[in-house]
């Protein structure tokens, strides 16, 4: 997938060797090592393919484990949603959010223990090393406000009027109708007879298609159900699906109305600046209640750097999903208030999970499940329209910590090999990490990684507002050679990569 016309190129500041910081899981001071470098601008494919190399993102800085050196190894991981079915334990969750809308129900019984799943994230958001790190190159980046827009500038106008596609928002409503069960005192948690069943599905398409009809002689663009899947279309009488959950329909009088709006966060919409303050105070609270943070650490200046702020270009091709690509923040309203947001970014193959955080007077929920659930379903539902986005990438899986190997509970998925960059089943890996923290996966002893630099001199480099390939750079660069440095980067984002980015020289 090329940049889309109108887009800036991928921009990046490399910063030279590793980086030690305070494990966020281990607790080791000194232990967590990485490589970075800082992103002025980013294309949607340019961060897919660096995910795909074990890149990850938090605010505009990428980051780069050293999987072999790190103390707690951190494996990119990935569902494949297609193939998603709900366990027992995600089920419970998902009767329990219906529970809660239709009849108010609270859960019985200990609640504090609820949920592991969302506050303990990866690195960036645990380690305050890395924070001030974040804050540290934001405040002092090389590049002032003029003079990146000179760059960006010469190197490609943006000529894309992005007000203009705000209509294309998603906001998805659910407003449940119909009863899950039937007749006086009905056990809901016992599913419905196969006919009612059969008959609610039938009358559910049958509202899907009025509905879909009147939104297009409206103009709006408004997904309230997802299609079902060609498989989910051929067999009805298969286990109930997530949308069998999320998108069922409850009683006129429910209790309670949940409203799931995805919003552009990168360049900031009209939506998502209206919401803004309230987004924030629901961040802060998280912060302090799930995290600890003193009521000063959780600063506006401090969100919109680190969940806010992205490099990632918007892009909106025809083919591609309605909402576009990029940089999103997905909001969960209960009742016309905001109480949990899921920061996401769409890119060209998948839907990649950046961080959650909620209003923890409802940790009863199970947000952290319920959101990671919901996500998976709207990559379903991505996937009907743009066929190659068919994945839900879930951040790192850190096995060396047991309290993080709940990504894997959501099957089927894979790992990358941190050596060969290829997708491994997770059951083929855990054998191999009870054993060592650090492996490789890929079992051909023989395979390397097929993006290994080959040609230096073909690098793209940014240096005195000009774009050159790397050869030219050395001829015109004064002072002592920077190429161990620039071999350094081109190693870790690959050849694909380092032909297309920009890496800046000053």
């Amino acid at each position: 997938m090329a940049a889309a016309p109108g887009t800036s190129p991928t921009i990046v500041e490399y910063f030279e060797g590793e980086d030690f910081y305070h494990c966020g899981y281990c607790k080791n001071e000194t232990g967590s090592r990485s490589n970075g470098m800082w992103a002025h601008s980013m294309t949607v494919q340019d961060y897919q393919d660096l995910i795909d190399r074990g890149w990850r993102r938090s605010g505009k800085y990428v980051y780069k484990p050293v999987m072999n050196q790190t103390c707690c190894p951190q494996y990119t991981i990935r569902c494949r949603p297609l193939h998603f079915q709900p366990s027992k334990s995600h089920k419970k969750v998902l009767k329990k959010m219906l529970k809660f809308l239709s009849k108010g129900e609270f859960p019985k019984g200990n609640i504090t223990e609820e949920p592991m799943d969302s506050q303990m994230d990866d690195a960036a958001v645990d380690d305050f090393a890395l924070k001030s790190k974040l804050d540290i190159q934001s405040d002092h980046r090389p590049f002032d406000e003029d003079h990146n827009k000179v760059v960006e500038s010469e190197v490609k106008e943006k000529e894309e009027d992005l007000g203009a596609k705000e209509t294309k928002e998603l906001s998805q409503s659910y407003t449940k109708k119909e009863k899950l069960g039937s007749g006086k005192g009905a056990d809901l948690s016992k599913p419905p007879c196969r006919k009612a069943k059969d008959i609610r599905k039938e009358r559910k398409r049958q509202k899907l298609i009025l509905k879909s009809q009147t939104d297009k002689l409206e103009g709006v663009q408004v997904q309230h159900e997802p299609q079902l899947l060609p498989s989910e279309k051929s067999k009805l009488n298969q286990p109930k699906s997530i949308e069998d959950f999320i998108f069922d329909t409850l009683p006129e009088d429910a209790a309670h109305r949940l409203e799931v709006r995805v919003v552009r966060s990168s360049p900031p919409s009209s939506q998502f600046k209206a919401s803004f303050q309230e987004s924030y105070q629901v961040y802060k609270r998280y912060q302090m209640v799930i995290h600890q943070d003193p009521p000063d650490k959780p600063t506006v200046s401090q969100f919109t750097r680190f969940l806010c702020s992205s490099p990632l270009e918007a892009e909106n091709p025809p083919n591609g999903p309605d909402c576009g690509y990029g940089s999103f923040h997905q909001q969960y309203w209960l009742d016309g208030k905001i109480i949990a947001v899921g920061v996401i970014d769409i890119l060209p193959y998948c839907v990649s999970s950046v961080y959650l955080y909620y209003d923890p007077d409802y940790s009863f929920l199970s947000l952290g499940v319920y959101s990671a659930l919901w996500e998976i379903a709207f990559t379903r539902q991505l996937h009907e329209k743009t066929s190659q986005l068919s994945y839900y990438y879930m951040g790192f899986y850190i096995h060396s910590c047991p309290k993080m190997r709940y990504k894997g509970q959501y099957k089927p998925s894979d790992l990358l090999c941190p050596e060969t960059y290829v997708w491994v089943p997770i059951e083929q890996c855990l054998p191999a990490l009870e054993n060592s923290k650090y492996c490789r996966f890929n079992q051909d002893t023989k395979a390397v990684d097929e993006e290994q630099i080959k040609e230096l001199d073909r690098l793209r480099v940014l240096y005195k507002r000009t774009i050159m390939p790397y050869n030219i750079y050395k001829k015109r660069q004064k002072g002592p050679s920077d190429e161990a440095v620039v071999q350094q980067y081109a190693d870790l984002v690959g050849q694909t990569c380092s032909e297309r980015m920009l890496l800046f020289r000053s």
